[in-house]
């Protein structure tokens, strides 16, 4: 056995203390880089203005860069942070691009002095650098498909409370009224299961597909909680306006607190669709409710971890206010138990819930509503992850806005992680079923009588007169997609229907591509002074499918009588060939015309209307004009002979349409002058 005083191994010691480097130290650095890449350092130092004097050399961007290390620090207080990072407090600075770490007290001094101005220019800043930044840039951010196929985004607002402990202190009338640190920050209110004397309540708003906060805003006490929904609502409306998605087809989930006919009127004000419970449970007296509850229930549904079996009865329109304001109204009852139910409101030996949606009842069933809002639960889930890994709610001042600072760089930090997270390790998008699809009871039809319509390859608008790229340098992707210029991808936002049987298509870009693209100006012609992302409009026209031959009138017999000519004469009116045939004039005489765009259902009736002997000349030449502009079939001139005066030679002011009439001989005379809004 080898003695240690043999061993090669030398252990020297000293009294000088060499603090190790903190567990989380890496991470500040690769966010504090990552920040200073995306400019949002120096945006919050031109942006986020506060002067105040004895703040020496310091900045806001000092104290903001403190409270980011705090966030991703998880030291449970200020003091146990300052005294882990004051070794480094040099090198911590530098990543921020400064030189003095501001003292303790400086802080404390620095967030009691703030107001409201530059807690609201950083809460704007941190929504701007969450629209601009999706957490994936390939793909939409997660969503819901209802029964219909159309695409929602679900958001989450709820409150969550702070207490504060206060110390018992004497109050008799020889001693003056006690001064609480607590009185400008905290209020008396409801504490759930927390202890404390004094309460402050912060709402809460998260996208629920990805994870990412939109926002925050808290008030003493209980808060004014119909105020920060309204706040919530904004921060919301921004989000589905930088995604592109139509304000009502976002859905806000909300829990009983809300859930009374003010809010609906509110969230409907704001356009918003919503999913809420509700607690005014006076409306189950109305006449019409005990009269659908009579009635057998719509559906049932069983709740997989608890085994509460549901009863539910739709209503899909009730009054809730005075005021008139209808809402969608789904009662939900289950058999009452000997523990005395928590939630709803118990009535002999049934338990009634109520459930306020403005969801439409053939994309989402009862069962449906039910069901996304009890998903709800997933929103506790990531409070609770929140409070482990950042705890937002612990108290970094007693002033209102140094408080609600600190929760909005805390809810910045977590955005960030999660971006970065993604990017360090990507994952897929991943696709849960909600809800099996419901079988359709009527039955299929047969496939003989499915009306088929295939689309040849779509045509692409011409160059604008201001410049920009033509619609044709916009490659078609096999995902439905086009990809432009610069590679980005533009999105299908609308299919419209044309009357004349042709399907117009709008593709849209990300407005996060096209302010960050140096082919901006080539693009989009305005540059710079445009506010909207690029898009695309491509027709597809109907190809394949001919269309079936009109009716043939029958060939009268000859007449006994040789007609004069000038009295009558058939007149027949060829129009020009779409652009799309391809055809010559002869192949069209040969072939018997050509085959061009669908007639749609505004030429039928006009077509009809031709063959009314009741219209005047006038009429009849307003229409025949019309249907120029359309470019109709010319196989679809038959229709159109109908006897006319030759003498009466039509000259229509607001059409430079002229009719030749002929015996023999049918002639096109269409200049391609012809006003189509005429």
């Amino acid at each position: 056995m080898i003695s240690i005083a043999d061993s090669p191994v030398t252990i020297q010691t000293s009294e000088q203390s060499v603090p190790s480097t903190p567990s989380w130290f890496g991470e500040v650095t690769l966010i504090a880089y990552s920040l200073r890449r995306q400019r949002i350092l120096s945006a919050i130092e031109e942006q986020v203005r506060f002067a105040r004097r004895r703040f020496g050399h310091y900045e806001v961007i000092d104290f903001v860069a403190v409270l980011i290390g705090y966030a991703i620090s998880g030291e449970h207080t200020l003091e146990a942070f300052y005294e882990r990072v004051q070794p480094f407090a040099t090198a911590f600075m530098a990543l921020f691009g400064r030189t003095h770490l501001p003292t303790r007290s400086t802080l404390s001094r620095f967030l009691a002095a703030l107001d409201q101005a530059p807690v609201e220019a950083l809460r704007e800043l941190f929504l701007k650098d969450l629209l601009t930044r999706p957490q994936d840039r390939s793909e939409k951010p997660g969503g819901l498909w209802d029964r219909q196929g159309m695409y929602w985004l679900i958001f989450d607002v709820d409150g969550t409370r702070q207490a504060a402990r206060q110390r018992a202190v004497p109050q008799t009338p020889d001693l003056p009224q006690a001064q609480r640190r607590f009185d400008t920050v905290c209020a008396p209110g409801y504490l759930g299961r927390k202890r404390g004397e004094v309460v402050r309540t912060r709402t809460a708003v998260l996208q629920a597909h990805t994870h990412q906060w939109v926002g925050t805003f808290s008030g003493a006490g209980n808060g004014n909680y119909r105020g920060e929904l309204l706040r919530a609502g904004e921060a919301i409306r921004a989000y589905l306006t930088a995604q592109q998605v139509p304000f009502s087809q976002g859905i806000v989930r909300l829990d009983g607190q809300y859930g009374n006919g003010a809010l609906v009127e509110d969230l409907e004000g704001l356009g918003l669709g919503h999913v809420m419970r509700g607690k005014d449970y006076d409306l189950l007296d109305l006449p019409v409710i005990q009269a659908r509850l009579a009635l057998p229930p719509d559906q049932q549904t069983t709740h997989p971890e608890t085994g509460t079996c549901r009863a539910l009865f739709d209503l899909p329109d009730l009054p809730l206010t005075a005021t008139g304001t209808r809402s969608r109204v789904i009662v939900a009852t289950h058999p009452a138990t000997a523990t005395a139910a928590s939630i709803g409101t118990t009535r002999g030996e049934v338990v009634y819930e109520l459930f306020f949606t403005a969801l439409p009842v053939g994309a989402f069933t009862a069962a449906d509503i039910v069901d996304l809002y009890l998903h709800r639960g997933a929103f506790e889930t990531v409070l609770c992850d929140e409070d482990k890994e950042q705890d937002p709610d612990r108290w970094c001042s007693h002033t209102a806005c140094g408080q609600e600072v600190w929760q909005v760089v805390s809810q910045w930090v977590w955005n960030l992680r999660l971006e970065l997270g993604h990017r360090l390790h990507p994952t897929p998008m991943r696709t849960t079923e909600f809800a099996p699809a419901r079988a359709s009871s009527d039955p299929a039809p047969e496939p003989s009588k499915l009306a088929s319509v295939t689309y040849g390859p779509p045509q692409f608008a011409r160059p604008a007169q201001m410049g920009g790229f033509s619609g044709d340098q916009f490659i078609p992707q096999p995902d439905g997609t086009l990809r432009c210029p610069a590679g980005q991808p533009l999105y299908a936002q609308e299919r419209r229907p044309e009357r004349d049987g042709s399907v117009r298509v709008l593709y849209a870009a990300r407005v996060g591509h096209c302010r960050v693209c140096q082919l901006r100006q080539q693009c989009q012609g305005y540059g710079t002074e445009t506010k909207k992302p690029r898009r695309v409009s491509a027709v597809l026209w109907p190809i394949d499918e001919p269309s079936p031959e009109p009716a043939v009138p029958p060939v009268l017999p000859p007449a006994t009588q040789p007609i004069p000519s000038q009295s009558r004469a058939p007149l027949a009116l060829l129009l020009p060939m779409p652009e799309q045939s391809g055809r010559s004039p002869d192949d069209n005489e040969r072939t018997g015309g050509s085959r061009g765009p669908s007639v749609s259902p505004a030429m039928l009736c006009r077509l009809s209307l031709l063959s009314s002997r009741s219209l005047s000349l006038e009429s009849r030449t307003l229409l025949l004009s019309r249907l120029a502009s359309n470019r109709l079939d010319a196989r679809w001139a038959n229709l159109l002979a109908e006897p006319l005066e030759k003498s009466s030679r039509p000259e229509y002011d607001g059409s430079s349409i002229t009719f030749h009439l002929s015996a023999n001989k049918r002639e096109e005379s269409v200049r391609e002058d012809a006003d189509p809004g005429n």
